[in-house]
């Protein structure tokens, strides 16, 4: 694993307009010559900024010869504060409901300029990093050069709060409540189709259906590895999404965005629906040219994104390969299409 490096925020004003201090824990990956294009992957409500390598949790897409190749790219990665991966379950625990994800895209952008990252090539992350990829981008229209949301929204829909209003019950309810939180989160991160195909009703000798186990092996692993308190704040945010937080008109902010947005959106999707993303897609391209679309075809649902690599390369690769550098025969670097 890369190292875990740190960046100290002495000041960081927060949405309901509190100011804290803290530090945010990240990892680096590939090329670090200062030229280098930056790449930052924002990981998903469980995830962590180990993204690539034997353990990464996105080492198909991340990597030597990869899609985001790391011979070509800077690619940087936070940690979520709060997300324990760093072992300070301190970061951001207390009155966990005072947060939005807003904050997080403030403490992310507040991270680059410590760390003299100007303008980035692109920000992806999918999922609740997909919603904070929006709102840094609307917080600062002019930081990447391409802006790729994946499996996520502007904002949270009622459908996404709902679902996330009951994860808060159960996290706070429940004698066993990050494996029985897990579980019904599962339900939601896959389709009845996918279920079908990967259990078609069988059953151990015991008489446990296949997909009981399945549900309580997720459970067990996430109680395993992750923190009850981390659960509750990662949920947080994936509730509070919304760029237009402030009242103001979705098409006005997207507009301002100088970044190409790259949606990508899954047809099974049951927590960020296709329908929305397209919605969003027609509105973009009333008000700014540079906006692209790519539909997962898949029957299990919003793990979807981490699993059909095949489909999301082939959207990818004309966005990454462009930028890829070769050495020319008196040693000077050129810009090659591949």
């Amino acid at each position: 694993m890369n190292q875990l490096l740190y960046s100290r925020l002495p000041e960081v004003t927060l949405a309901n307009g509190n100011t804290i201090k803290i530090n945010i824990s990240y990892q680096l990956f590939g090329n670090q010559n200062s030229d280098a294009p930056v790449v930052l992957v924002i990981h998903a409500l469980t995830g962590n900024s180990n993204i690539t390598g034997p353990d990464g949790w996105w080492q198909d897409l991340v990597g030597e010869h990869k899609v985001i190749d790391t011979n070509t790219y800077r690619v940087l990665a936070f940690n979520i504060p709060g997300n324990g991966y760093d072992g300070d379950e301190n970061q951001l625990i207390n009155n966990y409901k005072d947060y939005v994800t807003s904050d997080v895209a403030t403490i992310f952008n507040s991270a680059l300029e410590q760390l003299q990252i100007h303008q980035l090539f692109a920000i992806i992350g999918g999922s609740v990093g997909g919603g904070i990829a929006w709102e840094m981008a609307a917080q600062k229209p002019e930081l990447c050069q391409h802006l790729i949301p994946i499996a996520c929204h502007w904002k949270s829909s009622d459908w996404l709060i709902a679902n996330c209003h009951i994860q808060d019950a159960i996290l706070n309810h429940s004698k066993t409540a990050l494996a029985d939180a897990r579980m019904h989160a599962m339900t939601l991160y896959r389709t009845p189709e996918s279920f079908r195909e990967k259990f078609n009703r069988n059953q151990h000798e015991s008489g446990l259906f296949y997909i009981e186990s399945w549900l309580n092996h997720h459970g067990n692993k996430l109680t395993d590895r992750f923190k009850l308190s981390a659960y509750k704040l990662m949920n947080q945010f994936l509730k509070t999404i919304d760029i237009t937080r402030n009242g103001d008109n979705f098409t006005e902010i997207a507009s301002k965005i100088t970044a190409h947005i790259h949606l990508v959106t899954i047809n099974s999707d049951l927590l960020f629906k296709s329908d929305e993303c397209w919605e969003t897609y027609v509105e973009l391209k009333s008000v700014k040219e540079d906006v692209s679309i790519f539909e997962i075809k898949s029957i299990h649902g919003h793990d979807a994104f981490l699993m059909a690599f095949d489909q999301l390369s082939k959207f990818l690769i004309p966005i990454f390969q462009p930028q890829k550098k070769t050495l020319t025969k008196d040693g000077k670097r050129s810009f090659a299409s591949l």
